[in-house]
């Protein structure tokens, strides 16, 4: 995308994250996460803590800080693409835990590599309630889009 291009679609984009939980909403799917922001290179999601999502140490589990990546990487890609596209897939997702999770909400940011034609590319970083200088897991994913044939 040219940078003229990049800067007319940054100021055309309306999608909101009240729009984005509308869409999760009536796929009939409950969660305990939110979209906090969206826009075309970046979205912020969060995961309220709940006993399920807890170790022993009451650490946040490896899966539910796994799942927020997934999510708020799809919501990447609705920011990428200026639509809610529910049939965006995982395609590669890859996490490091860089140490204990602790608190009552973890909180993803997305931000965007790369956007083409079949796929976006994005890293997450991953924090504990107000501390996102001491990140407690880095991801790095691609979503493959449908093909409009």
């Amino acid at each position: 995308m040219g940078r003229a291009r990049f800067f007319l679609a940054m100021a055309e984009f309306t999608l909101t994250p009240e729009e984005v939980e509308s869409a999760i909403e009536q796929t009939g799917a409950q969660s305990r996460n939110r979209c906090l922001e969206i826009s075309p290179t970046h979205a912020v999601a969060v995961h309220e803590v709940d006993q399920s999502a807890l170790r022993p140490g009451r650490l946040v589990s490896g899966p539910t800080q796994f799942a927020l990546a997934d999510l708020v990487l799809w919501y990447l890609t609705f920011g990428a693409l200026g639509r809610i596209e529910p049939m965006a897939l995982t395609s590669d997702l890859s996490i490091r835990f860089l140490r204990p999770a602790q608190g009552q909400r973890a909180y993803a940011r997305a931000e965007l590599e790369k956007a083409g034609r079949t796929m976006v590319i994005g890293t997450v970083r991953i924090w504990m309630d107000d501390a996102p200088d001491r990140l407690v897991s880095t991801a790095q994913g691609t979503y493959v889009l449908p093909r409009n044939d």
